[in-house]
């Protein structure tokens, strides 16, 4: 007798099938830095260049990351976020999610590979500037133990001209 089990196609294994593997951070590099501002460009109302990401990438202590799925249909960006590091201390200058891969933690596989390269680097603290409005960043950031330092009144502007503060986070690294 013989069993036959029935293959079972799993959102994961159809996802990866479709849209690659499972993301992965790696260095943000030249080839990057258009999709980068694309991103940018569709997140914040005062977008940066991918000329201006280059200049960034080029100042001492600056470095960035770039998520997309591996495999066949990973040309696209899914997330991107520069840092700048100075002695001890490292700022988040830029970090965004796509439209489309947002809620499937490519914000926390961000973040996690900044992190672990700041440990690596002895940094000892790093700050971060997130709209007040932001719920589902301010949801990762306090479950990555960010704590509020600041608050900047009326900082961000969109495009209609509406006013939110900007949250100053801290999160201690040793």
């Amino acid at each position: 007798m013989y069993w036959v089990l029935p293959f079972v196609w799993s959102v994961s294994f159809w996802d990866s099938l479709v849209n690659g593997g499972p993301p992965v951070a790696t260095e943000l590099g030249p080839d990057d830095l258009d999709f980068a501002a694309a991103l940018h460009s569709d997140a914040f109302a005062r977008p940066w260049s991918g000329d201006e990401f280059a200049s960034l990438l080029s100042q001492p202590g600056t470095f960035g990351f770039v998520a997309r799925r591996v495999g066949a249909a990973a040309s696209a960006p899914l997330g991107v976020v520069v840092v700048r590091s100075a002695a001890d201390e490292a700022e988040i200058l830029t970090i965004t999610v796509s439209r489309q891969a947002r809620g499937q933690g490519i914000g926390r596989l961000l973040m996690d590979s900044v992190l672990q390269r700041l440990h690596a680097d002895r940094v000892a603290t790093l700050f971060l500037e997130v709209d007040e409005e932001n719920a589902p960043a301010l949801a990762l950031y306090r479950r990555l133990r960010f704590a509020e330092v600041g608050r900047r009144p009326a900082y961000y502007a969109d495009a209609e001209g509406r006013h939110t503060s900007a949250l100053v986070l801290k999160r201690t690294l040793r």
